[in-house]
């Protein structure tokens, strides 16, 4: 009995009984419950989609929290390129982009980008199987779209076996009609692709012929796994799209393989596929919890000075301490010396009574508290013993987020304790600071001139014509600060190699508001990368303040200002920013085009905890477009961050153009993670699909939220096991 399908390719169908009799058996394997073990951590790795998996299929294993691997795989002219995180213990996501040679009747190479989700439901248990649900390809072109429900119960410590039930590609090959067909008969049908990308498909979510794939997994050591699959998936489409000397060729639905771990985070991977072809694949792991420099290699911190005697009244410091310049001083002096072997800077001193409040600037410690911490170290140093109260407050581009005050006599009995973070964190008192007191700047700070000579990359990632395109650089930067928060600052960059100019032409009915990428690549230099001036200030409690004046990135210049209100204790803020950006010209020089507009934007933050950041974003985009940017971020206490984004506007799918709307991720990588040594540079790229024109925003240095809030108590709270290093 045959059926055909929409694509009016035919496929023999076996009956449902049959049918349902594989299924048993493989899910008589994958229930041996009556023995312990616990799948959902247990010796997972990454199949040919870049998700954890056997080859092919998926299992129910979920990699370890906060993992981050890149996979590659590659056969019979396919090759997929993955990213998957783990965003969470039970939650997975992954972006997957593929190339298909002879894809079309035309023979051309296809470019495929799509997203997927797993949840894991159920975890393993001594009887009971892990259990998740996956989406696979939900919001892409539908080429590699699949849903399915897969369990996994491991068997000792070695085995590991699978059963599960797949829908789209993963219900095609031996397919039954779909069991939640009895609860609405719309999931008879499975919709065909329709649109231009980047659309959730939900209208096709478990809908269509089911069938049941499975496997087994055994580590024949501690580097080698063995793998043995039965696949669901009949690659109907690559089997009837190309040229028909190129088509790909589906015998059996067995396919074996094997992974071998090269070296931790390292895996390689062999498999011979549907009796037709062999694969190869590569996945690169590592998770930011786990730096790759074991320990900090900076120098460690300067032990706690405790006072002979703690009884010593002001009075006994001799006449007139406060007005005793000259011993001010000359522990001034020696206190800027100490903070600037650390890294440190010393804006300002002021002492009375038994209080020291001290400014200080954090040039080195990517972590707050690590400065404060070690601040508060040199403190007892320096003070005399009648100095009770330390009042440390971090100067951030002229802005005093917060006081953060630590007893003296907590230094000295907390320092060797087992639970030292937490008590000192308790201790402590972390209070907004006021904008109308404190002591005033040294007077040597300013103005002053700080400049550096550096190499520079700028990457494209995921263009259809090239997924990879760079150039490389070097790049002189510089600042000059006049008082404080006013600064002004630029780059001028020197394009040595590279090909980002190789981009297609913009395609957009739009304003060309970032399709022109390439034509401003094609600048040979010198390049004014930015040139600003900018003033921070904070014209009232919990109140901070940015105005921008300049070249604002190297495709606009303008006037951008920004007001942020946002607490020391609370984990809600709110923002609200103006900008008139003009576009510049294509040399990046001092010129500028016909295009200009007004944008703006309504923001809310909101920290809800276990590292997790929202942002909504409400307002007008650079094409003139309204509509609201949501994102999410998940931040690491050593700094890292991955993200979100997807903006979506009053611009239609239709004129937005391929990928319907703006969307991406955004990784931040502190330098120090890498080396170990401290260091506040970070590595941010952000991923997208497809640069267009809608939901587009201007690149302005130097935005409230991220420097204001890492001087907050939730931030200062999350990172405290640092105050102590």
């Amino acid at each position: 009995m045959t059926r055909t399908r929409k694509d009016n390719v035919k496929i023999p169908k076996q009956s449902q009984a049959r049918a349902l009799g594989k299924a048993s058996a493989v899910f008589i394997a994958c229930s041996c419950w009556i023995l312990p073990a616990y799948a959902q951590s247990q010796g997972y790795s990454y199949s040919l989609y870049g998700t954890p998996g056997l080859i092919d299929m998926p299992t129910a294993q979920s990699a370890e929290d906060g993992e981050l691997a890149q996979t590659f795989s590659t056969f019979d002219g396919q090759a997929r390129a993955t990213l998957t995180f783990q965003l969470t213990p039970r939650l997975s996501a992954s972006f997957r982009y593929a190339t298909l040679d002879n894809f079309s009747v035309t023979g051309e190479r296809t470019w495929d980008r799509s997203f997927d989700f797993r949840y894991r439901l159920i975890d393993e248990g001594r009887y009971r199987p892990a259990i998740a649900i996956g989406l696979q390809d939900f919001m892409g072109t539908g080429l590699f779209s699949a849903e399915y429900i897969v369990a996994t119960k491991s068997i000792g410590d070695r085995l590991s076996v699978t059963g599960g039930i797949g829908w789209g590609r993963l219900g095609s090959y031996n397919g039954f009609s779909n069991p939640l067909g009895r609860l609405n008969s719309g999931f008879y049908t499975r919709p065909g692709f329709s649109g231009l990308g980047g659309e959730p498909n939900t209208n096709a979510w478990f809908r269509g012929d089911a069938a049941f794939f499975g496997g087994v997994s055994w580590a024949a050591n501690d580097r080698l796994t063995l793998k043995l699959e039965y696949s669901s998936d009949a690659y109907i489409t690559e089997s009837t799209r190309g040229l028909p000397a190129d088509r790909f060729v589906h015998r059996s639905p067995v396919n074996f393989g094997l992974n071998y771990r090269l070296r931790p985070g390292v895996d390689l991977s062999a498999s011979y596929l549907y009796g037709s072809v062999f694969s190869v694949g590569a996945s690169f792991r590592f998770n930011p919890k786990h730096p790759p420099a074991k320990g900090s290699l900076g120098r460690g911190p300067v032990p706690v000075k405790p006072r002979i005697s703690r009884n010593v009244s002001p009075a006994d410091w001799g006449t007139g301490w406060i007005v005793d310049d000259a011993r001010t001083a000359r522990i001034e002096n020696i206190l800027s010396q100490l903070l600037a072997a650390e890294g440190m800077e010393l804006e300002a001193l002021e002492m009375s009574g038994t209080t020291a409040r001290v400014r200080i600037r954090n040039n080195r410690y990517e972590a707050m508290p690590q400065a404060i911490g070690r601040t508060a170290r040199l403190l007892t140093q320096v003070m005399p013993a009648s100095v009770e109260v330390f009042k440390i407050e971090p100067v951030v581009n002229g802005m005093v987020p917060s006081v953060t005050t630590v007893r003296r006599s907590d230094m000295e009995t907390l320092e060797n304790t087992s639970d030292s973070a937490w008590l000192s964190y308790a201790r402590a008192q972390i209070d907004p600071s006021s904008p109308a007191e404190g002591p005033q700047s040294r007077p040597d700070l300013y103005p002053r001139l700080t400049w550096g000579l550096s190499p520079y990359m700028d990457v494209s990632f995921f263009d259809p014509d090239q997924p990879l395109r760079a150039d490389f650089g070097a790049e002189l930067s510089g600042r000059y600060e006049i008082a404080r928060g006013l600064s002004l600052s630029g780059a001028l960059r020197q394009p040595i190699v590279g090909n980002l100019d190789s981009g297609r032409a913009a395609g957009s009915v739009l304003p060309h508001v970032r399709t022109d990428a390439n034509l401003y690549a094609k600048a040979d230099g010198p390049l004014l990368d930015h040139l600003t001036l900018d003033y921070y200030y904070q014209p009232a409690k919990n109140l901070y303040g940015r105005f921008t004046v300049g070249y604002l990135e190297k495709m606009y210049g303008g006037v951008s200002s920004e007001i942020l209100w946002k607490p020391v204790d609370s984990r809600l803020a709110f923002g609200l920013e103006v900008n008139y950006a003009k576009k510049r010209d294509f040399d990046q020089l001092f010129g500028f085009q016909d295009y200009d507009v007004f944008t703006g934007h309504a923001s809310a933050y909101y920290a809800f905890g276990n590292g997790f950041h929202g942002q909504l974003d409400v307002g007008r985009y650079l094409a003139g477009d309204w509509g609201a940017t949501i994102s999410l971020d998940r931040e690491f206490r050593n700094g890292w961050k991955v993200g979100a984004f997807a903006t979506f506007t009053n611009v239609s799918f239709e004129d937005f153009g391929e990928g319907s709307f703006d969307k991406g991720i955004k990784l931040t990588i502190p330098i120090s993670w890498v080396t170990g040594q401290p260091t506040r540079r970070t590595a941010v790229t952000t991923i997208r699909p497809l640069t267009r024109d809608g939901g587009a925003r201007l690149n302005v240095n130097g935005r409230l939220y991220e420097t204001v809030r890492e001087l907050h108590d939730p931030d200062l709270k999350s990172r405290w096991g640092r105050f102590w290093r």
